[in-house]
């Protein structure tokens, strides 16, 4: 049974819709990624849960309950913010209690809320200082123990490592999954890191101009997007999109490739055929991750479809445990991902690799998946 459930939200600001009728839900102890572009209107979806904002139309649910005009302190929620909002006069002990000391907590239970807090988040012998006294990491450990202590229904974390140095991100990144996995508390986490996205979440939600792209686990918004949008927001390297025609020889189907003045590339399709055999002749964007193209040795030896092509080599991106190379098809720089130690330079010419088990098919005109 879902724990919260968004049905048919809609929020605006005047004529402006902000929300565009956005459905999801999540179970109980589950990790909720919002991701999307600046402006897809992600962080108002969590200010409607927090209750922060009203919402225009549709339903937000906790354990059953409608929450829609429940003042936010009713909620039984905590919020993380993205700026980490510390009273910079009072010390981090002080930080963590002060929701504790307004409702009422006695001072022994909230001394070892706060000590229990403190040494899950190894900040104990942070208790003393004052904000100002601390590293971006320490703040934001200080913000996350705040919201802890209340032992809420949901967490809601808005952006909360957008202000860190990349190192330290990704430290933080693996210290909210651990935390998550020791409380298993409920969690809404709002970004617009991919990264972010696909390795903390148990679903994803990616949001685009208010509304909802795709809903999934990070393995199916990964491995099949449901439009073009979201293939190519997720991932780094972005998958390539590749303008393609369908064509046929004696044996089925094939995926024709441009190439400048060559040849084109033709791939046979396999088991995709069926699906695109309405689309014979006709052009379509053809999807293959970068992963899903290296050089011949580094190919998936499970894959049931591996197709080899000479292709041109015009740039060659050594990035330490891997080799991306840029090839150009279809009027389009293309990513290959090869073993670091791939042989391969510039001005050349070499032999990649494509696994059909992963490519994808979109309308050109529609931009939605068709295989």
């Amino acid at each position: 049974m879902p724990f919260l459930e968004i049905d048919n939200l809609q929020k605006s600001f005047g004529a402006t819709k902000i929300l565009k009728g956005v459905s999801l839900e999540i179970e109980e102890g589950g990790f909720l990624v919002l991701v999307g572009p600046s402006g897809c209107g992600k962080s108002t979806l969590l200010n409607t849960i927090a209750g922060l904002e009203p919402v225009t139309g549709g339903e937000i649910r906790i354990a059953g309950k409608r929450v829609n005009d429940l003042h936010p302190s009713k909620r039984d929620i905590a919020m993380v913010f993205q700026s980490y909002a510390l009273y910079p006069n009072m010390t981090v002990g002080q930080n963590i209690a002060f929701g504790m000391e307004i409702r009422g907590v006695p001072k022994p239970e909230r001394d070892k809320a706060i000590a229990d807090v403190a040494g899950l988040l190894q900040i104990d012998h942070l208790l003393d200082r004052k904000p100002s006294q601390l590293s971006g990491g320490q703040r934001q450990r200080v913000a996350m123990g705040r919201a802890l202590v209340r032992k809420p229904q949901v967490f809601l974390f808005d952006e909360p490592l957008s202000n860190l140095d990349a190192k330290l991100r990704i430290d933080m990144r693996t210290e909210i999954k651990r935390l998550h996995q020791r409380m298993g508390t409920t969690i809404v986490y709002v970004t617009h890191d991919q990264i972010e996205a696909m390795t903390l979440a148990t679903r994803i939600a990616v949001l685009k101009d208010g509304t909802l792209q795709q809903y999934g686990t990070p393995a199916e918004i990964y491995n099949n997007p449901t439009n073009i949008f979201v293939a190519d927001f997720m991932g780094s390297p972005a998958m390539n999109l590749i303008p393609a025609t369908i064509g046929i020889n004696g044996k089925g189907a094939t995926v024709e490739l441009a190439r400048d003045g060559e040849k084109p590339i033709s791939l046979p399709l396999g088991k995709a055929s069926d699906a695109l055999s309405p689309y014979r002749g006709k052009p379509v964007t053809f999807g293959i991750r970068p992963e899903a193209l290296t050089d011949p040795d580094s190919a998936d030896r499970d894959a049931t479809a591996v197709a080899t092509a000479d292709c041109h080599i015009e740039v060659v991106e050594p990035a330490g445990s891997d080799t991306f190379a840029v090839t150009n098809l279809g009027g389009k720089g293309v990513v290959a991902r090869l073993r670091a130690d791939a042989h391969v330079q510039p001005g050349t010419v070499a032999p990649l690799a494509f696994n059909l088990t992963k490519a994808v098919f979109f309308d050109p005109a529609t931009e939605m998946r068709i295989a």
